[in-house]
C-alpha cells in the first residue's frame, strides 16, 4: 500500500500496445469528444472496468445466494450510483452494467455537456472555456474538463457570473449562437 498523499495511475494501459483496430478506435473517440490524449480515454475504460467487475461480482454472489439481502442492498448501491450520475436509467439491471460502453462514460464529463448544450461550438472549445474558468455549475465555477457531472447538477451548467461570455453581445458567444447552439 502506497502513502495517501501520493498519486497514482487510474488507469490501465491497453496490453497490446500496437493493434491496429483498437488505435482506430480511440483515435475516433478522442477526436469525437475532444479529448487531451488517449490517458483520459484510458482512464474512463477504467471507470467502466471498475463498475462491470462490480456487476460481476454481484453475480456471482448472487449465484452463491449466501445472504440475499445483503446482495439487494449492494445491487441498489451499485445501481443507484450509476443512475446519480446518469450513466443508466431507472429501471436498468445488472446485465445493463455489463452491456455499458465507453461512450455512456463519456457523455457524462463536464466538457461533452458544455459542447451538447451548445455553450461552445465544438469539443475542444469547450475544453478551452472550461479550462479557462467560463463555465460553472450550480454558479460555481468548474475548470476540471474531465468533471464528471451528476443528473441533478445538469441543469445547472452555464456561464460563470464574472465570466466576459456572460454578455450577450460578446463576439464568441455571437458564433456560438450562428453555429446552432443554443443558450
Amino acid at each position: 500500500m502506497s502513502y495517501p498523499g501520493q498519486n497514482h495511475k487510474q488507469y490501465e494501459t491497453p496490453k497490446r500496445r500496437f493493434e491496429k483496430s483498437r488505435i482506430e478506435d480511440e483515435t475516433r473517440l478522442v477526436i469525437e469528444y475532444g479529448l487531451r490524449n488517449k490517458r483520459e480515454l484510458w482512464k474512463a475504460q477504467s471507470n467502466l472496468r471498475r463498475y462491470r467487475h462490480a456487476a460481476r461480482d454481484l453475480l456471482a454472489l448472487k449465484s452463491a445466494s449466501i445472504d440475499e439481502a445483503m446482495i439487494a442492498k449492494k445491487e441498489d448501491e451499485l445501481l443507484g450510483h450509476l443512475n446519480r450520475f446518469g450513466l443508466l436509467g431507472e429501471n436498468a439491471s445488472i446485465g445493463d452494467v455489463l452491456a455499458m460502453k465507453i461512450e455512456v462514460e463519456l457523455e457524462r464529463r463536464l466538457q461533452t455537456l458544455v459542447y451538447r448544450q451548445g455553450l461552445a461550438r465544438s469539443p475542444k472549445q469547450a475544453r478551452q472555456f472550461i479550462t479557462h474558468g467560463h463555465i460553472a455549475l450550480g454558479g460555481r465555477k468548474v475548470s476540471i474538463p474531465g468533471y464528471r457531472v451528476k443528473k441533478v447538477e445538469e441543469g445547472t451548467l452555464g456561464y460563470y457570473g464574472l465570466s466576459p461570455l456572460t454578455n450577450d453581445v460578446h463576439p464568441e458567444r455571437e458564433r456560438v449562437i450562428r453555429a446552432g447552439g443554443r443558450l
